[in-house]
């Protein structure tokens, strides 16, 4: 069975579907319109009077407790080039690990679920499917004690803006309440980021953190660029350069490129 937002079933390592409240779930209906409510307050009022440095990280500590079943969460923004992204905040070094390992290898819960623009679950990445769909990112994950990742779409207007990426250090899915919430704080982490992203440079600086952010994605760009340069190949086959040097080093992508640049690092014709 698969899974609305509503929270009703889930098939583990499967793409959720994004449908509304099924006909006649009025109840059901107005508790998550509650639970919206509730979700909308306590992160507004977990950024009131912060820096705008400070409200990635206070986002994450209030999402992670707004989803007590799950061991810790990042927050990504997605690059200019498909499955190329960068980590906005991440609630401990795991989570992080996770989004940097899956944009280096360009496979995930998470790539897909940007890429498919729909939740994907994956409740136990060291048995089948979910460790055949993704062996890569799987075997990684487990180094770093990550055994279930959930991925749900931070939702544009044009396509994913990003991804909201949950880790569990021990298999198992989400009961149907944590995945509503989780569905719910994407929601409201969507219009966060699009009010950010929008802001102008007269709004007391509540884009810095983003404008942190965007540097990254430019180093991991310019680096590829670098590589067209040096190697004649296209930009795709660059980035897989890059990543697959990341891969061999247990490095990230970001971490390559910044090498990549200082010229502390030359890949070569490899």
């Amino acid at each position: 069975m698969r899974q609305d937002r509503t929270g009703e079933g889930l098939l583990c390592g499967e793409v959720m579907t994004m449908s509304g409240p099924e006909p006649g779930g009025q109840d059901a209906e107005r508790e998550t319109h509650v639970l919206r409510a509730r979700i909308a307050r306590e992160l507004i009022d977990a950024v009131r009077d912060l820096p705008a440095a400070s409200v990635p990280e206070a986002l994450c500590r209030v999402c992670v407790s707004l989803v007590p079943d799950v061991s810790g969460l990042s927050l990504s923004v997605l690059g200019p080039v498909e499955g190329t992204g960068v980590v906005l905040c991440a609630s401990d070094e795991v989570a992080a690990q996770l989004a940097e390992i899956q944009y280096t290898l360009g496979e995930g819960p998470g790539i897909d679920a940007a890429r498919l623009r729909a939740p994907v679950f994956a409740a136990d990445l060291t048995r089948a499917p979910d460790a055949r769909r993704w062996p890569l990112f799987s075997g990684q994950a487990a180094k770093t004690g990550a055994k279930a990742v959930f991925s749900v779409p931070l939702e544009g207007a044009a396509g994913a803006l990003g991804t909201l990426d949950l880790y569990r250090e021990a298999a198992g899915p989400l009961d149907d309440g944590h995945v509503r919430t989780a569905l719910l704080v994407a929601d409201a982490l969507t219009l966060a980021v699009t009010a950010l992203d929008h802001a102008s440079a007269d709004s007391g600086g509540v884009v810095t953190w983003l404008q942190g952010a965007e540097s990254g994605r430019e180093e991991i760009h310019q680096a590829t660029g670098m590589l067209m340069v040096r190697l004649g190949v296209s930009a795709e086959e660059a980035l897989v350069r890059l990543r697959a040097r990341a891969f061999a080093q247990s490095s990230t992508s970001l971490a390559i490129a910044r090498a990549i640049i200082s010229g502390s690092m030359d890949i070569g014709h490899e």
